[in-house]
């Protein structure tokens, strides 16, 4: 039986080498532009990128926590009387919890362990251990009015980010009607810009439960 060697893949005389042909593992590939000719398609491109950076000022925790249940509780938007009146529940549970974790605070002890606790009137109350600041640098921790005010936008931001939710808008308003569907694509951006203005405008300087902690925090 006679053997046929390829004499383009073979060897090239005495000393040759074997020639290969290298293609690239991945091919390039080219995406169309995206095209958003009406106001709508802007709006709906906008909330997104505007809910993006909405979510940072949410307690990671929480935010976490209604984004894996969302889903779930709502039936992906198709809701009997039992999943509507757990979606409250959770949207209830989530907004409190959004409210008052605006009002904890974070120190670092002689060890460089995170502390947290909550801003009162006469300092900071120390929940997850018995340690007692000192009076004079606990004064700086005390309840003040701004901190109501950072409460109250949060509390709004996560508004913004439940009415972008489509599971939720679904299940609470599965046949909106024109004005209601154009209300809730334009809150959230309005919302979006109102708080973002807000918190820069006026920053927080805590670093609670669930909020980024700063090195000198």
């Amino acid at each position: 039986m006679e053997t046929k060697v390829d004499e383009e893949a073979g060897v090239n005389g005495a000393g040759g080498a074997i020639k290969e042909e290298k293609a690239p593992l991945l091919k390039a590939q080219e995406f169309p532009e995206v095209e958003r000719n009406n106001w709508i398609h802007k709006a709906i491109g906008q909330t997104f990128q505007t809910t993006a950076h909405l979510a940072n000022h949410l307690p990671t925790g929480t935010a976490l926590a209604y984004q894996v249940l969302s889903p779930v509780l709502t039936n992906g938007g198709r809701c009997d009387f039992a999943s509507r009146y757990m979606t409250e529940m959770l949207v209830s549970i989530c907004a409190f919890t959004c409210f008052i974790l605006s009002f904890t605070d974070s120190y670092r002890d002689l060890n460089g362990t995170v502390c947290y606790g909550f801003a009162t009137t006469n300092g900071l109350w120390i929940i997850d251990g018995k340690a007692v600041l000192p009076k004079e640098r606990s004064k700086s921790y005390r309840l003040q009015f701004i901190d109501f005010a950072h409460a109250f936008m949060t509390l709004l931001v996560f508004g913004a980010v439940v009415m972008f939710d489509h599971n939720v808008v679904n299940c609470f308003f599965p046949k909106p009607s024109a004005e209601v569907a154009e209300l809730l694509t334009a809150l959230p951006v309005a919302i979006g810009v109102f708080c973002s203005m807000m918190f820069a405008t006026f920053p927080t300087t805590r670093h609670g439960i669930g909020f980024p902690l700063s090195a000198h925090c």
